[in-house]
């Protein structure tokens, strides 16, 4: 018999800062990446069993990056099977505000903010596509 599988539900966030006393975002945080694949990614990670979409885009966030974030809105989920090389996973993009400076955690080595002129190089996942997405407003 066939064993079933699943793809593997994910999240990511898209967190736009915002300078103390301002109203407009500076940029947005990417984390480069401790383990495999290695590069600059959308903070993000997988589902626990028994939490929602919107549990878990909270909880990456702060362990990615160390921020509090409020979430502003679902973006879009992309599915490709071959967004992540090592599994198939589905994720849910948040856009999310936060205020502070973002201070790498967890499975983050770094920490940055870019904007879509300063964005680095190595963008691993899918993500550059998501963030042309987010920058020219596809969704």
């Amino acid at each position: 018999m066939k064993e079933h599988r699943n793809p593997l539900p994910t999240v990511d966030i898209i967190i736009e800062v915002i300078p103390d006393g301002g109203k407009s975002p500076q940029g947005i945080v990417l984390i480069a990446r401790k383990n495999p694949p290695h590069g600059w990614a959308i903070p993000g990670g997988f589902v626990d069993y028994g939490e929602s979409l919107e549990t878990a885009a909270v909880r990456e966030a702060l362990e990615e990056t160390s921020l509090h974030v409020t979430l502003s809105r679902q973006f879009h989920t992309y599915s490709d099977p071959s967004r992540d090389t090592r599994h198939h996973t589905i994720t849910t993009v948040y856009i999310a505000s936060a205020h502070g400076n973002p201070v790498a955690a967890d499975d983050a080595r770094e920490a940055a903010v870019f904007t879509q002129n300063s964005l680095p190089g190595n963008i691993v996942f899918d993500h550059a596509r998501i963030l042309d997405d987010y920058f020219n407003k596809r969704f």
